[in-house]
């Protein structure tokens, strides 16, 4: 084998070894059991809870109605036609699923221009940021998963505007997100991880 070919074969190995993994965790009904596979998680979101004040069991229950904890989930596209390809239904991206302006509007709050919505503590920092100053604009509790999830999928305008109620789909997800977030909760704590 050529000396090339080797450094080549090698070149490939490294950098296999240097990517994410952006699969989800397996068994994603059980808080403890995804904290034990994603440790880096709940380091994460312990952070961010410092920071920001949100509950660890409320960002994990937001995160799981957005990507299901796939680090690169995108929303799906859209097709004319049913067979021509238009693009994705928006820009959401990440653990997080934040817009392409929302997450611009963190980093040049935040000062923090290197994030990335790939990375599951800038995720958590994003998602602690939102629902802090959703708290502070909005009087939304930190704990209050419902509402802060649906001040976080309708933007706060639209929350005030409480559009959520032309959706009775969306209210029962946020019911969803509550009732997991309470679930998420009781599981870390049995577990010890709260």
């Amino acid at each position: 084998m050529s000396r090339r070919l080797r450094a080549l074969i090698l070149l490939v190995f490294v950098a296999g070894c240097g990517s994410r993994d952006f699969e989800a965790p397996r068994n994603l009904d059980n808080a403890c059991s995804i904290v034990d596979q994603r440790p880096k998680y709940l380091s994460a979101m312990r952070a961010a809870e410092r920071k920001w004040g949100i509950p660890v069991a409320v960002q994990m229950a937001t995160i799981h109605q957005e990507s299901k904890f796939i680090g690169n989930a995108r929303t799906p596209h859209q097709y004319a036609l049913g067979i021509i390809p238009m693009g994705r239904q928006s820009s959401a991206f990440g653990y997080s699923q934040a817009l392409d302006a929302t997450w611009q509007e963190y980093k040049d709050n935040q000062g923090n221009r290197r994030a990335k919505r790939d990375d599951i503590r800038d995720a958590t920092d994003f998602m602690g940021w939102y629902m802090h100053e959703s708290n502070r604009r909005l009087g939304i509790s930190k704990a209050d998963a419902r509402n802060q999830y649906l001040a976080y999928h309708e933007g706060r305008t639209g929350f005030a505007r409480e559009s959520y109620n032309a959706k009775p789909w969306l209210v029962r997800v946020a019911s969803k997100v509550q009732d997991r977030a309470i679930t998420y909760d009781a599981q870390l704590r049995a577990c010890r991880k709260l």
